[in-house]
Formats: C-alpha cells, sequence, structure tokens
C-alpha cells in the first residue's frame, strides 16, 4: 500500500523540528564533551612537560615564563581579542546582547585561540585553571551550530536560539570539566542568567548530561580532586570553624576580586600607563612576577594548584600558612596581562591552603573537613555563586555529612566579599556590554 505524500511531508517536518528543537543541542554537547575532555589533557600534558624540565632546570622559570607570557599577550591581542580571561564575562555578555556580541565573543577562532593560548600559558607555569575556558568553548561551539536554522528562527525574540545555544554549551562545558552536571545545571541558573526558563530548561538539562556522559565515558567515574573521607565525627568546634572559614575566606576571595575589578585604585600610575603602552613588555614583566614568586615557593604556586590541593586532601602535602598568599599573588599576576585562563581549580586550591593554614586553630577537627570548607568558602567569595561553589564540592565529599556547614560556610563568604567588590564575571562582563 502507498504512503500518502502528505504524511510523507508531514514526518520530514516533524523530524526536522525535532532535530531543530533537540538534536542540535544534543550533537553540540557531545562536541562539547569530547573538546573538554581532549582540552583536559592538553593542559595535563602542557603541565606535565613544564615539572619536568623545571625539575632538571630550576632556573628555567625565570626565562620560560616572561618569554611566554609577553607571546601569549601579543597573540592574543593580534590574533584572538575577546580570548582572554576566564571567558566567563564573554558568555555573560553575549546572553545579555546576543545580536551584537556573539558573532564577536563565541567564534570558532576564539575556540581555538582560547584553547592554543591557555596551553602555551600553562606551559609557561602560569596561575591558571582550565574549567573557565572549557566553559567559553562549549559557548562558542554550541553557538556556531545556529548555522543549522533558519534565519526566521535566528531572530525570534531577539536571538532566542543563539542564546539557548550559548547557555547550553556553557553549562555543558562545566559540567564536562568537573564531571559534575548538577554542577552544570546550578551553574546556569545561578551565574550565567539568575533564572531559569521552564521552556528551556529540559532541552539545557539534556544537553549538560549528555556531555557528562561523554566525560564520564572517557575519563571514568573520577571526582575531581580525590574523594573527601569523613568519618561522621562533628567537633563542637564545627560551627566556631564554619563562621571563622566563612569570614577569613570571604575576605581573601574579596580583596582578590578588588584588585581584579580596581586596578586603577592601586597600582601606580606609570605602571597603568605601562601596561596600556606596551602590554606585550608589561605581560612579560607579569611573567617574571609568576616566576619569581614560583621558585621560592618550591614551585607549587605554578600551574592550577590541583596537586597542592589534593596533596593537602590526602595528606601528604606539607604547605605552610604563606602558600595560600603565595599563590593569590601569583595568580592576580597571570590574570593582570589578560592571556586565556580559568579561575575555579585555583580558587579551589588557595581556599584548600586557608583550610589546611587554619588547622593549627582547630587541631582537634579533621583536616579533610577544614580544606573542604575552606575550598567551597574561597570559591564561593571569588564567584559569589555560593551555590554553584557548594555544589562543585560537594560532588567530591563522601557522604553528605557536610552539606549543612558547607552550605554555610558558602553564604557567610559570599556575603563577606560582597562587602569589597561587586560579582567578578558580571563586572567583567560590562566590559565588553560596552559599560
Amino acid at each position: 500500500m502507498r504512503i500518502p505524500r502528505f504524511i510523507d511531508r508531514r514526518t520530514i517536518l516533524r523530524g526536522r523540528r525535532l532535530w531543530l528543537h533537540y538534536g542540535v543541542f544534543w550533537l553540540g554537547a557531545v562536541a562539547t564533551g569530547l573538546i573538554a575532555v581532549m582540552y583536559a589533557r592538553l593542559i595535563d600534558f602542557g603541565f606535565d612537560t613544564f615539572l619536568r624540565l623545571t625539575a632538571i632546570y630550576w632556573w628555567l622559570p625565570l626565562l620560560l615564563t616572561p618569554a611566554i607570557a609577553a607571546f601569549g599577550v601579543w597573540v592574543t591581542r593580534r590574533f584572538f581579542p575577546g580570548s582572554e580571561g576566564s571567558g566567563i564575562p564573554q558568555v555573560i555578555a553575549m546572553l545579555h546582547d546576543g545580536r551584537e556580541l556573539g558573532p564577536r565573543l563565541l567564534t570558532i577562532r576564539i575556540l581555538v585561540g582560547k584553547i592554543a593560548v591557555s596551553f602555551l600559558s600553562i606551559l609557561g607555569g602560569f596561575t591558571i585553571g582550565r574549567e573557565g575556558p572549557t566553559i567559553h568553548v562549549g559557548a562558542a561551539l554550541m553557538y556556531s551550530l545556529r548555522r543549522f536554522y533558519p534565519p526566521r528562527l535566528r531572530s525570534i525574540r531577539g536571538g532566542g536560539i543563539e542564546r539557548n545555544l550559548a547557555l547550553a554549551g556553557a553549562a555543558a562545558g562545566l559540567s564536562a570539566a568537573f564531571n559534575a552536571p548538577l554542577a552544570g545545571v546550578v551553574f546556569a541558573i545561578e551565574e550565567l542568567t539568575r533564572s531559569f526558563e521552564q521552556r528551556t530548561s529540559g532541552v539545557l538539562i539534556t544537553a549538560i548530561i549528555f556531555a557528562g556522559i561523554v566525560s564520564l565515558g572517557l575519563q571514568g567515574n573520577y571526582t575531581y580532586f580525590g574523594t573527601i573521607n569523613l568519618d561522621g565525627h562533628f567537633p563542637d568546634s564545627l560551627a566556631l570553624a564554619v563562621i571563622l572559614l566563612g569570614v577569613v575566606t570571604g575576605v581573601a576571595g574579596g580583596i582578590f576580586c578588588w584588585l581584579l575589578l580596581n586596578t586603577h585604585r592601586w597600582m601606580p600610575a606609570r605602571l597603568l600607563n605601562w601596561r596600556k603602552s606596551s602590554p606585550v613588555i608589561f605581560g612579560a614583566a607579569c611573567g617574571l612576577f609568576i616566576a619569581v614568586i614560583g621558585v621560592a615557593a618550591g614551585g607549587h604556586t605554578f600551574g592550577s594548584g590541583y596537586a597542592e590541593a589534593r596533596g593537602m586532601l590526602e595528606g601528604h602535602s606539607q604547605l605552610g600558612a604563606s602558600y595560600p598568599l603565595l599563590k593569590m599573588a601569583s595568580m592576580v599576576g597571570s590574570y593582570l596581562p589578560g592571556s586565556p585562563g580559568g579561575l575555579f581549580a585555583p580558587s579551589l586550591a588557595i581556599g584548600a591552603g586557608i583550610g589546611n593554614a587554619l588547622h593549627q586553630v582547630f587541631s582537634g577537627m579533621q583536616l579533610p573537613m577544614l580544606i573542604a570548607l575552606g575550598m567551597v568558602g574561597y570559591l564561593a567569595a571569588v564567584t559569589q555563586s555560593p551555590i554553584t561553589a557548594f555544589v562543585i564540592v560537594i560532588e567530591m565529599i563522601n557522604g553528605h555529612t557536610l552539606v549543612l556547614s558547607l552550605m554555610a560556610t558558602a553564604l557567610i563568604s559570599s556575603q563577606v566579599s560582597k562587602l569589597f567588590a561587586p560579582p567578578l564575571y558580571e563586572a567583567l562582563a560590562h566590559k565588553y556590554m560596552g559599560g
């Protein structure tokens, strides 16, 4: 029996609608997961190479880091403008004004530049992470898939399709970077949009899950910094520790945000003019600053801080109370030149260092417990997104006995941070929005 032509056409139209509504998002999510995993391995390879070289030549960072910093600034400004920093401010700016900023901030060229220059930066020992860049890369990749949609759909509601693609790509990028799909959902709600639209929530969540599944399949069921094992015993001083860590990490994170947002207030006028007139040379000077700190700290401030944070959690890394201060100084030096790099992993490492240092005060508490509180506190202070910080850290906990304490620390630290500076990513996004 012959099938009527109108049924064929209706089936084709229905299939096309399903493809546009779900298929494009899922395809982009799978691609984001694959790129996130390959990018993570590239960054690990770059930093491992740096460590192998510096183990042989301790003085090499004094030459290598300034040279790479200068080249990174030059190539970013010359070929990849818009790829600087973590990339999250660019995504936020695009979500506010997608029709104008999307074609400039979320392109394949920027995707390539983000990966390439951040690889060079980690090869030079910069204090950067890969999570923010992965978010930017995911958003750029998904945004490029808008070409599958006809122009009439892209123009509806001020570019709603393009905005949803970028949002899904950014959230999927975080999901794949941390192997934490729930963190991707929360990040999309809390940091990127400050809202959640019901008609797009299902597609967004499935895109995040697809990216997480790809990451899980290629990297296994791992937790980012390992598993934090707690025995369920909570000392009487836990409440005091939560308050103190919330305040200390809030002040530290708030100062860090203030330093990045108010360079005109603390940097000498001559240095500001030098930064503006000779950005490449200024980048080299920042690289030398990073190298000097790193060499003086025995190499512990180089890179994202992943190994140091994991070592503190496992109890075999002996770092002094100066580690978080030196790491934060190196982190500021890594971001002043404008090279691509993320804030998440270094912030978690600094928070771990603060928790480790305060173990001298709370010697009766389990060290992993203090480190977990410090990690969630400092990350919440820097991002001023306490729920996202809480979800990222809670997925590293073996069990949920510390849930309320982590949540309280994140809320306290984010509120304290607001006394020093506005939300960092939103403030940086205004630069791209003309604010």
